[in-house]
């Protein structure tokens, strides 16, 4: 798949050690990109993605651990990329976990924790490449969102996803509205099941679930430096769900 030239920009994709994150750093590096492989507790899979982008045509890269809910954890695993890189030119927020229980049997430790990873770490690790990007004129941030959740859609099952993905797309809209005089972009991809995904329902749109080349294309779309007055958007790679149908 071609993609845009990304090369000698230094891309982070949080949670890269493994799933949609992998995938997605993987692909920038296949675009000449300089990339930084984020993990939290899965480090021996995070030097084997960064083997891989090496393989495919990102010498420079590396690794970076860090706890994206936490600010001075954030701070250093962004130093780290800055210290090793140079400083980020494109951040995709991928960390975000889930609970796929019905709500009142989610204890408060998990309830904090998928609020916290998605919600709060896409805001911290904006907030932290933020100052350099606008000091240098450029950036890309793109989010993980989830399909539906700009119409606000719950559910009893996994209440708190919907939840800190609906801000996550709320905090996207504010952020481009926030940097588009600084020559940033901040978009969002917000996929329903993807191949990985640790449930699936019993019908799927189109007989099956997104692949990562299916999350891969907007990504490059979004990354391209000729796309820098879209800013804003969603692209929900959903295959045509309709959830009032479910």
């Amino acid at each position: 798949m071609d993609g845009p030239d990304l090369t000698e920009q230094v891309v982070l994709v949080t949670g890269s050690g493994r799933g949609v994150g992998r995938e997605l750093l993987l692909s920038t590096a296949e675009c000449g990109a300089r990339v930084a492989v984020h993990y939290h507790t899965s480090a021996e899979e995070a030097r084997e993605v960064a083997a891989t982008a090496r393989e495919r045509g990102a010498p420079d890269s590396t690794t970076v651990q860090g706890d994206v809910t936490d600010p001075d954890s954030v701070d250093g695993l962004v130093s780290a990329v800055e210290s090793e890189l140079g400083t980020v030119d494109v951040l995709v927020n991928n960390v975000g976990d889930f609970a796929p229980e019905h709500w009142e049997s989610i204890d408060i430790e998990t309830w904090n924790r998928v609020l916290e990873t998605n919600l709060n770490g896409t805001a911290l690790c904006s907030k932290r490449v933020l100052p350099a990007m606008r000091e240098s004129g450029y950036g890309r941030i793109v989010n993980l969102g989830y399909a539906s959740s700009d119409r606000a859609m719950v559910d009893p099952k996994n209440f708190p996803y919907f939840v800190a993905k609906t801000g996550v797309l709320q905090f996207t809209r504010m952020l481009a509205a926030d940097t588009q005089d600084d020559g940033i972009t901040v978009n969002a991809i917000s996929p329903y099941v993807v191949e990985n995904s640790a449930e699936f329902p019993e019908e799927l749109p189109r007989g099956r679930p997104a692949s990562f080349e299916d999350l891969i294309r907007p990504l490059y779309f979004f990354l391209d430096p000729e796309n820098g007055y879209v800013s804003g958007e969603n692209i929900e790679v959903d295959g045509g769900w309709l959830p009032e149908d479910v």
